[in-house]
């Protein structure tokens, strides 16, 4: 089948794939920013995604996305420096010079450092919470209080610094990838290419602007949901 057999076939999957997984984003950091004003509402969240049936479901299919975005990845990684060798941006340079994007240039770099960052990031949340409470297991605080867990983590700096680089590192490998999923699916013309740059910039600049307040907010411990914690006005 020409999806999985062909260059162009992997690239529509990575392109699918990939801003399926910016939907699931934009659906964490909604979630995320609720934990910014009320506790116990982002633990209520909690508790309805957890361990149930349709939770469970939902991510065995973002695991299968990632895993899927992930190999086409490195199989269109490894495919292009074979096709071109130590100059594989030159043909692009004489072109457009000056016009390769650093973060074109580096997306392997970027992606190894993200996927790094999910599985510390599994490791801190899913590993504690749905997969604790599969196993009917606890990790210092029950498997649904999503709350405490983000206290913890983000009460480290150590933790703090290395999700800011992970979401940095999203940033980059997003601004690209967001036109970029457009052009190879057809939607990008000679207007239009420009426009998804404009557009892919902003919404995705939004999207991690949400992701660090929350850390940072927690890791200052200036989140309104913090002063109320443990209360009846959370």
């Amino acid at each position: 089948m020409w999806l999985f057999n062909s260059s162009i076939g992997r690239k529509v999957v990575m392109s699918v794939t990939g801003l399926a997984l910016i939907l699931f984003l934009t659906f964490h950091c909604a979630m995320n920013i609720v934990a910014l004003f009320s506790g116990k509402a982002y633990n209520t969240i909690c508790e309805l995604l957890g361990a149930n049936w349709y939770a469970v479901v939902a991510t065995m299919g973002l695991a299968a996305l990632a895993v899927i975005h992930i190999v086409y990845a490195f199989i269109l990684t490894a495919q292009n420096r074979t096709a071109r060798g130590d100059n594989r941006y030159e043909v692009a340079t004489q072109v457009n010079p000056g016009k390769v994007e650093w973060a074109s240039k580096n997306m392997l770099v970027l992606g190894i450092i993200i996927l790094v960052g999910l599985l510390l990031h599994l490791y801190h949340f899913w590993s504690k919470m749905m997969l604790a409470e599969l196993l009917g297991t606890t990790a210092g605080h029950l498997p649904t209080d999503g709350f405490a867990f983000i206290i913890d983590t983000f009460g480290d700096p150590v933790n703090v610094v290395l999700y800011v680089i992970w979401i940095v590192a999203i940033w980059f490998h997003l601004t690209h990838g967001f036109w970029s999923a457009f052009q190879t699916l057809g939607a990008s013309g000679k207007v239009w290419l420009n426009r998804w740059k404009c557009i892919g910039f902003i919404y995705v600049t939004l999207l991690m602007l949400g992701f660090l307040v929350v850390i940072l907010a927690f890791a200052f411990k200036c989140a309104p949901s913090l002063y109320c914690y443990g209360g009846n006005c959370c």
